[in-house]
């Protein structure tokens, strides 16, 4: 088993850790997952993403197919600001309202699936736990509980690549530069959502989004930190 198999949702996170994987492995499909987010347009903006680096000479040839999994009965279970036309704020249980629980142990679990189905030895995710939400799903301990179990659930040796897991959005813009430089931050830049509002017209100098979301405060505070630094 070789190649990667990457979660990728059309955001920023996740756009970085395609070229991540696109520098490191020869043969590399994508995953999306439509769950009745609020943020839809996200979906939209993948495309375009995954037109456009395939342009960048030194990852030519490597991207593969690409699919979206209907996941809405994620959806219709989930009682969160990201599935829901609700306020964002924090829920008793003292997490953020758009927190979606089971959320990245299913996308998880069903791109495992994918990799075991498509020979692929690396599931990329972007989840982190040093600039995020707070979600219980994307801490390294979770991650690597997972790993254990679906490797002796199917008995295989996945591997869950986490690029993220220990960096901040600021060193996360740096990546993408390292990766693919000034054209490929403009790429995420210009074109990626990662609002949990999912606006996609409102222009800002860090990217798209309605700038008042926790997603879009931690990517414009990210931008501004990792420009001041450059």
């Amino acid at each position: 088993m070789s190649g990667a198999l990457v979660l990728f949702s059309g955001g920023q996170d996740s756009a970085t850790c395609l070229a991540w994987a696109l520098d490191r492995f020869e043969r590399v499909e994508t995953l999306g997952f439509d769950y009745g987010q609020r943020h839809r347009n996200e979906l939209d903006a993948r495309k375009t993403v995954l037109d456009r680096i395939q342009i960048f000479p030194q990852w030519a040839g490597r991207l593969g197919e690409d699919r979206i999994l209907d996941l809405g009965v994620l959806g219709e279970i989930s009682d969160t600001a990201l599935t829901q036309d609700m306020a964002i704020a924090t829920a008793a249980s003292g997490l953020p309202n758009t927190f979606v629980p089971g959320r990245n142990l299913l996308f998880l679990t069903f791109a495992a699936a994918i990799a075991y189905r498509r020979g692929l030895k690396h599931v990329v995710t972007g989840v982190c736990e040093t600039d995020y939400s707070g979600y219980p799903d994307c801490r390294d301990d979770t991650i690597k509980a997972l790993q254990v179990a679906l490797n002796l659930g199917m008995e295989t040796r996945l591997v869950l690549e986490t690029p993220l897991m220990w960096i901040d959005k600021a060193q996360t813009w740096a990546l993408a530069e390292q990766l693919g430089g000034p054209d490929l931050v403009e790429l995420i830049r210009a074109e990626t959502l990662t609002c949990y509002k999912g606006d996609a017209e409102t222009q800002n100098p860090w990217g798209r989004g309605c700038g008042e979301c926790p997603a879009c405060d931690l990517r414009r505070n990210g931008f501004e930190r990792w420009r001041a630094a450059t």
